[in-house]
């Protein structure tokens, strides 16, 4: 690891570290299951109770244990290190997916509460590998050049992911039930997971001596960043029900390919933003480029609201989305700043919870106002929003030689 002082950083360099590739394989091919699970989920319980409500009702439940309780999942792994942590959560999620599967393999094999109470279970029980492989990161690379590159790398291709696994599940339900998606993701993680924690870079950290800090969990100061990320993450959650609407609106349809080439292109700029990000030497600290990756995302958010047309407005989703995985990267390394040693993968649980969380409330505003508001102002509205949230971020970067610099986050 300390070669890494010795060349100049890379991403070339980021898989030669020992056990690199190894480990960051195997966490990926774990995180897979979470682009499979979901909509082979919403499909298998939407087959069997005929129920579009029951089946948006199961997926909300399902989101909101997996997305708000992943703090708390960090935490343990926090306590007690990766291998005692995840096993078990692994095995309890593949459980209640093995349970899941059973009752929504043939049509109406279990009323609707058994369903959602087993989604839920599912959620609550989702092992957290995102935030634990930042942490994993952190050890392999300790420069703080390769570990931009290392958070970079990680955040494009769990992107990445997240367009796979959905289309894997398509071409899965050519020939099989979409309760079938289920098992393959489960058998996913299970694997993912038994090379993630047999890699020689997943060890027990937990020191007996450790202690966190008082007042802020170890966590203190990382309050406004989550309010910057979750800002972000609203952001995502209205663009990809706008887009929709915007296609609706100018004949379209709603599900036809120009949707798919929109949101294709928020990934791909999404994708080639992260990847230049992680590439450059940044001068500034991360703590001065957030609000300002957030306040560019936000302008051309209100510049996506003028599109005239659907192609014009992919490039601009584009643009918008060269920001996201940038912002998104640059709040991981904010919060491996931030965190005490003891609290690092409950710091990055916290990202990915704002994100997911403000991606939620995002989608569902965006419906609201939809409904009654032009499209290109709710892209107005929407890019405001993003651009109060940057204000609040660098308002607090100014105030931090102030008493109220600090902003605890338990």
């Amino acid at each position: 690891m300390s070669a890494s002082h010795a060349v100049r950083p890379s991403y070339a360099v980021v898989l030669r570290v020992p056990h690199a590739r190894r480990t960051f394989a195997a966490a990926l091919t774990g995180r897979l299951s979470y682009g499979i699970v979901p909509l082979s989920v919403m499909l298998a319980v939407t087959r069997s109770s005929g129920s579009y409500t029951v089946a948006g009702t199961v997926m909300a439940l399902f989101g909101a244990a997996t997305v708000f309780l992943s703090p708390a999942r960090a935490a343990l792994i926090d306590r007690y290190g990766p291998r005692r942590a995840l096993v078990p959560m692994t095995a309890a999620y593949t459980a209640v997916l093995g349970l899941l599967t059973a009752a929504v393999w043939r049509p109406d094999a279990a009323p609707a509460p058994v369903l959602g109470a087993l989604a839920a279970a599912a959620g609550a029980c989702a092992p957290p590998l995102g935030p634990t492989m930042r942490a994993v990161w952190r050890t392999l690379t300790p420069d703080r050049a390769l570990l931009q590159r290392a958070y970079s790398l990680d955040g494009v291709a769990e992107e990445l992911l997240f367009v796979t696994g959905p289309l894997l599940v398509g071409v899965l339900v050519g020939f099989a039930p979409p309760a079938a998606g289920i098992v393959v993701g489960a058998a996913l993680m299970v694997g993912g997971m038994a090379a993630f924690v047999s890699s020689p870079a997943v060890r027990d950290t937990r020191s007996e001596k450790a202690t966190v800090r008082q007042g802020g969990g170890g966590l203190r100061g990382l309050g406004r960043t989550v309010v910057a990320i979750a800002g972000v993450g609203l952001a995502l959650g209205v663009v990809d029900l706008l887009v929709v609407a915007f296609a609706e609106r100018h004949g379209h349809g709603t599900g036809g390919a120009g949707v798919a080439w929109v949101l294709a292109a928020l990934s791909a700029g999404s994708a080639v933003g992260g990847l230049l990000n992680g590439a450059v030497a940044w001068r500034a600290p991360a703590g001065a480029r957030l609000p300002l990756l957030t306040a560019a995302l936000g302008v051309t958010l209100c510049g996506a609201g003028l599109a005239p047309g659907l192609g014009t407005l992919a490039v601009a989703v584009a643009v918008a989305g060269f920001f996201v995985s940038p912002a998104i990267t640059t709040a991981c390394l904010i919060a491996d700043e931030t965190a005490s040693p003891q609290a690092r993968v409950r710091a990055g649980a916290w990202i990915n919870t704002a994100v997911n969380a403000g991606s939620t409330a995002g989608t569902a505003v965006a419906g609201a106002l939809a409904g009654w508001l032009p499209v290109g102002l709710c892209f107005a509205v929407t890019g405001a929003v993003v651009l109060v949230t940057a204000a609040a971020t660098g308002t607090a970067r100014k105030g931090r030689k102030g008493r109220s610099e600090l902003v605890p986050l338990a």
